[in-house]
């Protein structure tokens, strides 16, 4: 067997183990009895810890010593140099965890996802204190371990978006915040309000998975690849592109939040199920970083799903499925779910001011690993800067510093690419509108297949294959530009709340 053999041999196991994970925390987060999650846990525990040490092997590692000696790494192909590359990134990072505080973190995570779930719904951070100190804890030996970058964050960072740093995020952030609050302002100081009493109603159930069901196979959602089901936060988990498994959460009194929730994990799921084939078994099978998987989510949510064009198609449909929407026109429905209205819940927030969740999330991240704030002043901290980014203050745990499972799964880091992808994704509408003149004809006329294709042949395919800076450098012609988002915002606000009048 020739050392790529064995390599490949290896990376398959690795990737079975993590199917196989996979579903395990699926199962978990979609109505696994309680009885049975603390032993669960420990079986998460167990198969995670076999999966690490086959990752941090010795035999692994020689193979891989292999493959990069000069003569042989040059005779590779495109793909299998890259899987290479990459398998050295994830070597060397987790060959420096001992095993045991690797096993101990995940049953820890494992647990305290479950925890978060029983705290959110009681209202009870002192519940759930105990467990993020220790996760807390953990993160900031493993950050030791793996070697401080500029700051400590900047190491959890690079884990989630390769290649980002603080000193970015802050200048980027800061563009962000010197366009959209100004915004904002004029928004709120504008006489012109859309009307959202409509949406304060009660919507079947039955019929919101029904619509549910119907958006993403318009979107090109396949079925017999990928399932929908129900989770108390919605999430997408991607098997391996025949497998990828999406939720939603179901609400009696707001059809949205499913609908927009639905829509934003389909987009996910679209990146995952249209990986090309060739990667399957490897390291490389899944969306090159979570900026560039959230650009795919939000995409699709907010730049199609919350566009007129894409109600002017779809409304009549809505209309039959909730007669409360018999006597609303079309017009009224897409401004009065475009409204600006600062607000508690992230995963509900306008897409003006959800950068602004992300920002306090992110600074309240930097504040923990790079200045030691401690748990017990987190509620504090976020109270005080939901007041001054946004103007409200939350009343209960549930609806602040508890409304996240990323931290309970131990996913410090990750808040940023839900911006990034905010950003990539207007940077990518910019030159889809450009190679596509009839681009919002398309979303008008429910032709999403076609836009779909356009993002498999430029993005989905490659999965890991290109890094993020590469793949928006390729697709755009120009690297990262926080621009494109502010006057993509500007634009459809000024429009909306009719802000030249």
């Amino acid at each position: 067997m020739t050392a790529l053999q064995k390599f490949k041999e290896i990376e398959n196991k690795i990737t079975q183990y993590n199917e196989a994970l996979g579903v395990i925390y699926w199962d978990l987060r979609t109505g696994a009895p309680r009885s049975g999650m603390e032993r669960r846990s420990e079986v998460i525990g167990t198969l995670s810890s076999e999966m690490f040490k086959l990752s941090t092997s010795d035999e692994l590692g020689k193979v891989l010593t292999e493959l990069e000696s000069e003569d042989i790494f040059a005779t590779l192909s495109d793909m299998d140099q890259r899987l290479v590359k990459e398998a050295r990134v994830e070597y060397d990072r987790s060959v420096k965890i001992p095993a045991e505080e690797y096993k101990k973190y995940v049953i820890l995570t494992s647990n305290s996802e479950n925890k978060w779930e029983e705290c959110k719904g009681n209202n009870d951070f002192d519940g759930f204190k105990p467990y993020l100190e220790q996760i807390i804890e953990m993160q900031q030996k493993f950050i030791d371990y793996w070697g401080v970058k500029e700051t400590r964050y900047d190491t959890l960072l690079d884990q989630y978006e390769p290649g980002m740093t603080v000193a970015m995020l802050d200048e980027i952030f800061e563009q962000l915040k010197q366009k959209l609050v100004p915004l904002a302002q004029k928004i709120a100081e504008h006489q012109y309000k859309p009307e959202t009493s409509f949406l304060k109603n009660e919507f079947d159930i039955a019929a919101q998975k029904e619509f549910s069901l119907y958006i993403l196979k318009q979107m090109g959602f396949k079925f017999d690849a990928g399932r929908l089901d129900e989770s108390v936060h919605p999430f997408a988990t991607g098997l391996n592109p025949g497998d990828v498994r999406i939720t939603t959460r179901y609400l009696k009194d707001d059809v949205t939040s499913a609908l927009f929730g639905t829509i934003h994990e389909g987009g996910h799921a679209m990146y995952e199920q249209n990986i090309m084939k060739e990667l399957i078994g490897t390291s490389l099978c899944t969306g090159t970083s979570m900026g560039i998987h959230e650009s795919q989510s939000r995409f699709w949510e907010n730049i199609i799903g919350r566009s007129r064009q894409f109600w002017n198609c779809n409304y009549e449909k809505l209309q039959t499925l909730f007669p409360q929407f018999k006597d609303i026109s079309v017009d009224t429905f897409f401004r009065g779910n475009n409204v600006v209205n600062p607000q508690l819940i992230r995963i509900e927030a306008d897409e003006l001011t959800y950068n602004l969740h992300i920002i306090i999330r992110y600074e309240i991240e930097k504040m923990i690993f790079n200045e030691g704030l401690k748990v017990e002043d987190l509620p504090k901290v976020w109270n005080e800067k939901y007041e001054q980014y946004l103007g409200v203050k939350p009343q209960t745990y549930s609806e602040g510093v508890l409304q996240d499972v990323h931290w309970a799964g131990g996913a410090f880091g990750y808040f940023p690419s839900y911006s990034l992808g905010n950003m990539y994704a207007a940077q990518i509408l910019n030159t889809l509108e450009q190679e596509m003149p009839d681009f919002w004809n398309k979303v008008e006329q429910g032709q999403l297949h076609e836009i779909r294709d356009w993002l498999i042949e430029r993005i989905y395919k490659y999965g890991k294959m290109r890094k993020p800076n590469e793949l928006i450098l390729n697709i755009t012609k120009e690297p990262l530009n926080p621009n494109y988002l502010s006057q993509y915002l500007t634009k459809k606000y000024t429009e909306i709340y009719k802000l030249n009048n």
